[in-house]
């Protein structure tokens, strides 16, 4: 491999659902990822109130906390406002992914465009006000985004936004990486052993593709086979990858298209 290969194969990693709630998960999360990465150069993914009973204005002592985490150059997304679908949905498609893809999480799958954007905006000024850093993006729960979400994302301010297949900056429509993200799921024996059989292809299918992206979740650090699926995972395709942030991508984005703005004009 070149000495540039390297560099422009990137590996990002997060942790879903950051919430008082879930505080020794992430916890144990963070040490597990940190492992592997050297330092604490990952993402976070901020629920305000998860399922309106764990607020995070609420709670000083985690504050301190995502201060703390964000001082050490954790990146912070919104991650919705509740993590709650409360929507009816008139869709079967959607009313399907929302029951039972989901469990009832995907808050943004049914939402209006001045709902999302009520709670996008309300979301982004706590998490911002805590940590005292800029938002890096915004994640939807269980990465479902109606309509409403779409075209309230550019509105609310986020230069970046993730889905399973693909980062984009929602205010140019620029996709800032492509392929599908590695994640688990712990809600049933099911669901545990799809999730193994997915990340165990994955790490070697996706091995050839520029940039890979891990996200964990709380119900994961419970399930010893999905831990040490994690780390399976992340030894894998850390090889001959840079761990990055996903402000590397918009970095490298903009680095690219200057380049050919250079070679064009020449």
């Amino acid at each position: 491999m070149r000495p540039s290969d390297k560099s422009s194969r990137k590996f990002l990693a997060s942790i879903h659902d950051v919430s008082p709630r879930f505080a020794d998960e992430v916890d144990r999360l963070l040490d597990q990822l940190v492992r592997h990465l050297g330092g604490p150069k990952l993402a976070m993914l901020v629920v305000p109130d998860h399922w309106d009973s764990a607020p995070i204005a609420e709670d000083r002592g985690f504050q301190s906390r995502l201060r703390g985490w964000a001082d050490a150059g954790v990146e912070m997304f919104v991650h919705g406002w509740a993590h709650r679908d409360d929507s009816r949905h008139s869709g079967a498609l959607d009313g399907f992914r929302a029951r039972h893809m989901t469990a009832g999480e995907g808050e943004f799958l049914g939402l209006d465009h001045a709902t999302a954007l009520a709670r996008m905006t309300a979301a982004k000024k706590l998490v911002e006000d805590v940590t005292g850093v800029a938002a890096t993006g915004f994640i939807a729960p269980a990465w479902l985004y109606g309509a409403g979400a779409l075209s309230a994302l550019p509105q609310a301010g986020f230069a970046m936004a993730e889905d399973h297949m693909k980062v984009w900056n929602p205010q140019t429509g620029a996709v800032l990486a492509r392929g599908p993200v590695i994640t688990w799921a712990s809600r049933s024996r099911a669901r545990i052993a799809s999730s193994l059989l997915f990340s165990a292809l994955a790490r070697h299918a996706l091995k050839p593709m520029r940039d890979v992206r891990v996200a964990v979740h709380p119900g994961d650090a419970h399930v010893p086979s999905l831990v040490t699926s994690i780390d399976k995972c992340c030894a894998a395709l850390l090889a001959g990858r840079r761990v990055a942030r996903y402000a590397d991508l918009a970095a490298d984005h903009a680095a690219t298209r200057d380049e050919r703005a250079v070679i064009s004009a020449s």
